[in-house]
């Protein structure tokens, strides 16, 4: 099979692929879910094999502590939560308003000074884009949270779905990962596998460590802004470190939304938003040069643009699903995409050196 067949059955098996996952978006989301939580989860299990624990079992043992945990979690966590959300969506508003009425009065002279008899006008455009802005997430929030008995069906086939599917991957998942490898093409079949392997490096770099690091910052963030008092702290401090997946996003949303929650609520005592701000710098400096280092470090290769870029464009097509996989698939791109400069790199089409031949003439044996 030549180069350009070659080429062309693997980009119509890529378009078939994808077509498939585009019209089966709608059921995706629990095999899609299953399939992370037994690649998150299958670096325990094969250390429980190590030891002579039958794969079964140890995969049974961690996805049943793995429910276990989440539960209880759910149980105990997502009422307080549900409750603050709510409240932080009916009280954006009046946190918006006290907080202009604050800059404006303290600072009116040079307000006035730069806008003019224009800073009526402006006020009260920024006032009726945060009436406007709220009563649309209010209305998201009411409508894709808490309404529709489709959604509430939906959501514990996830819960249910999910573990069983995970716990047939962690089964299964040495035999799988062997039976894919026997139906590589012989002729490519090492620069096939060196690929993958680079791209589970990618992923798990990512998945496994950038989770990770999202974790710490949910509990750590949670906790500190929690104990400072500051209201809504458990919702601002777990969003925080839940966006955090995104290098330093999550942390610069968090520090606008705690420190502007934080001068409504403890204005004029400066002490305590200087609190806030210092809990957010320890944060982000643990982040920096602790976590992120340790446990994701440079293996990973994707840049937080082409990253955000990923998330948006998947989320679109695919819905949730698309979310979930929009790490991993933008992991692998990157990889292919490296893979096909470092190839271009040492072609002809780069160095020139086929051409230059032509241009020379035929190469003659020395006498």
């Amino acid at each position: 099979m030549t180069l350009q067949r070659q080429v062309g059955f693997w980009i119509g098996g890529l378009a078939v692929l994808a077509l498939s996952l585009y019209v089966l978006r709608g059921i995706l989301l629990p095999f899609v879910a299953g399939l992370a939580l037994a690649y998150f989860l299958d670096p325990m299990v094969s250390r429980l094999a190590a030891i002579r624990v039958p794969r079964a079992v140890g995969a049974l043992a961690v996805i049943g502590t793995f429910v276990v945990i989440f539960i209880i979690l759910t149980v105990v966590i997502v009422p307080i939560l549900a409750n603050q959300l709510t409240s932080f969506v009916a009280r954006l508003p009046s946190y918006v308003v006290q907080l202009q009425a604050l800059a404006t009065e303290q600072n009116r002279e040079w307000l006035q000074h730069l806008l003019g008899d224009q800073l009526p006008d402006v006020s009260r455009s920024v006032a009726d884009l945060v009436t406007q802005s709220t009563g649309w997430i209010a209305g998201f929030v009411q409508q894709s949270l808490w309404t529709g008995g489709a959604t509430f069906i939906y959501i514990f086939s996830l819960f249910i779905i999910t573990p069983v599917v995970a716990f047939y991957l962690l089964k299964d998942w040495p035999r799988m990962m062997d039976k894919v490898d026997s139906w590589l093409p012989l002729q490519h079949r090492e620069t096939i596998l060196g690929l993958m392997r680079e791209m589970n490096v990618a992923m798990a770099g990512f998945v496994r460590g950038q989770a990770t690091v999202c974790l710490i910052l949910m509990i750590y963030y949670g906790m500190a802004l929690t104990g400072a008092g500051l209201n809504f702290g458990l919702l601002i401090g777990l969003g925080t470190g839940f966006l955090s997946f995104i290098p330093y996003v999550g942390s610069i949303i968090g520090l606008t939304l705690a420190v502007g929650v934080a001068i409504v609520q403890f204005w004029p005592d400066w002490t305590m938003v200087l609190v806030i701000l210092s809990i957010f710098a320890i944060g982000i400096f643990f982040e920096s040069y602790v976590l992120y280092p340790n446990l994701v470090g440079e293996s990973v290769g994707l840049h937080p643009v082409w990253l955000m870029f990923a998330l948006f464009s998947f989320g679109a097509l695919f819905g949730f699903a698309g979310l979930m996989l929009a790490v991993p698939l933008a992991a692998s791109v990157g990889v292919l995409t490296r893979f096909a400069i470092r190839q271009y790199l040492a072609s002809p089409l780069f160095t020139g050196v086929a051409r230059l031949r032509t241009h020379e003439g035929p190469v003659r044996p020395e006498n």
